[in-house]
């Protein structure tokens, strides 16, 4: 009788050690399924930083041609230009583009400002970094075909 219910149960385990099997390859698929997931959103979120950095010294770099030039130019009374393109050093920004565009407000604008008051007038400043400039224009922001990997970040600034 004892060689009859080990017969019986001898499959037993084999069945286990399968099910077992099984279910540690899903652990093990969930964890490095995880793992990939986090690894690409913390290099998204560092890139984002980066383009956040190069889009402010974007704007930094309008703000010093505006004070250097004086901002009273007959030919760029801004004086930074309209639109600049400029691509980063070579360090840690390197692979981003920046597009810095000025446009200037009316003298007057808001209320209790002469119309006719030179101090009054601001220059409004939009910098925009990107990892993946236009391929047609080589501005930024990407509207053609940015790809899996882009990244940008836009400041508005007003001078």
């Amino acid at each position: 009788m004892t060689r009859r219910m080990t017969r019986k149960s001898g499959g037993v385990a084999l069945v286990t050690a399968i099910f077992l099997l099984v279910v540690l390859a899903g652990l093990a698929v969930a964890v490095v399924s995880l793992t990939t997931s986090q690894q690409s959103a913390a290099t998204q979120d560092e890139q984002g930083a980066r383009a956040y950095q190069a889009a402010r010294a974007g704007i930094e770099w309008a703000l010093y041609v505006s004070l250097r030039t004086g901002g009273g130019l007959a030919n760029n009374p801004l004086g930074c230009p309209a639109t600049h393109t400029m691509a980063m050093p070579a360090q840690t920004l390197s692979s981003f583009t920046v597009t810095v565009t000025c446009g200037q407000r009316a003298a007057g604008y808001g209320t209790g400002v002469p119309a006719n008051d030179p101090t009054a007038r601001s220059i409004l400043v939009r910098s925009v970094a990107c990892n993946q400039p236009d391929p047609v224009t080589g501005v930024c922001p990407n509207t053609t075909a940015p790809g899996p990997d882009y990244v940008q970040r836009r400041i508005d600034a007003q001078l």
